[in-house]
């Protein structure tokens, strides 16, 4: 079973907490990307992010200096958005770091695919950006294709889609009958204009609980799809009714 997250934004350098353990297995790829930013002028950059003047200022001098194989912290402990906050790493037990290595993959739209204890530095590249490679490549869903699906599956046949959409697109694609497929939904009950109960999905509330669950998850040694469903926790309940074989629904 394979666990699949999104990256966050913001990131940071913490070489000095923990020793990382492999290099990023796309780190090819990955220069090929470094090499393509670092060719732009600051504003193409600017424009690429889609950020302030203060966020490309930071981003430019990273990428302009940024060195794939140097000052690397463990990919878990250098993303600081929501999801990460309340997965909170940085307190895991080593067991909860053993299973997360075997068990977890974060996508990204510069290294393609993560584990946990690879190292890597400080970057910005979201997977929609709309790079344009002297290749000829247009888009990071083109320029990654099949591989991240790939790499993903080929010890795993079961995937547990904790990733927002912009990034779980970058594998469903590829998606076969042999790929067990499971999307947890995190919301809450409402009543639509029509009178019409539907879920409601709260961006910043469902990056909360996608933490939480790879908390949960990690902290229960999980081996099996059933225990997901025991998830309880920021007050969500597994909702038998609204679930389906390839989407578990939780609700507050």
């Amino acid at each position: 079973m394979k666990l699949i997250i999104s990256p966050a934004k913001k990131m940071n350098v913490r070489e000095d907490e923990l020793d990382w353990a492999d290099l990023p297995c796309f780190l090819k790829k990955a220069e090929e990307l470094k090499e393509y930013i670092q060719g732009l002028s600051r504003e193409k950059a600017r424009q690429l992010w889609g950020c302030n003047e203060k966020i490309a200022d930071l981003n430019y001098r990273r990428f302009q200096g940024m060195n794939l194989t140097g000052r690397l912290t463990p990919a878990l402990l250098s993303y600081e958005g929501i999801q990460y906050q309340y997965m909170a790493p940085g307190v895991f037990e080593q067991s909860q770091w053993d299973y997360v290595q075997e068990h977890l993959c974060i996508l990204s739209g510069f290294y393609g695919l993560l584990r946990p204890m690879d190292g890597i530095v400080p970057y910005r590249l979201e997977m929609q950006a709309k790079v344009e490679l002297p290749s000829g490549v247009k888009g990071l869903y083109h320029y990654w294709g099949r591989e991240i699906y790939e790499e993903l599956t080929r010890e795993d046949k079961v995937i547990v889609n904790l990733a927002s959409k912009e990034y779980s697109r970058a594998v469903e694609p590829y998606l076969t009958s042999e790929i067990t497929w499971i999307t947890c939904v995190f919301g809450t009950m409402e009543t639509d204009k029509g009178g019409e109960e539907r879920v409601k999905i709260k961006a910043t509330e469902a990056k909360m609980a996608r933490g939480e669950m790879v908390r949960f998850l990690s902290e229960s040694r999980a081996e099996e799809t059933r225990i997901i469903k025991e998830f309880n926790r920021l007050g969500y309940r597994y909702s038998e009714e609204r679930s389906s074989n390839n989407k578990y629904v939780f609700l507050k």
